[in-house]
């Protein structure tokens, strides 16, 4: 569905705040439909960018990564 959020979990560690907000941005845009919503609509679209964005931190925190030594 979403073939151009780029994989966050890269060898030299977790992905920034910036990174994870840039990619719930991009997915809640493509699931919503909208680039830029309406002002009624803006509220309920920054709101769902922003638990994506803490849910995916959320996920790299808890992830165990093994090293290929």
């Amino acid at each position: 569905m979403c073939r151009n959020i780029k994989k966050l979990r890269k060898p030299e560690g977790p992905p920034t705040d910036v990174e994870l907000h840039d990619a719930a941005l991009q997915f809640i845009r493509k699931v919503s439909g909208y680039r830029k919503p309406s002002a009624v609509n803006q509220e309920a679209f920054d709101d769902a960018v922003a638990d994506v964005a803490v849910a995916s931190r959320r996920l790299f925190d808890r992830l165990v990564v093994h090293s290929a030594a």
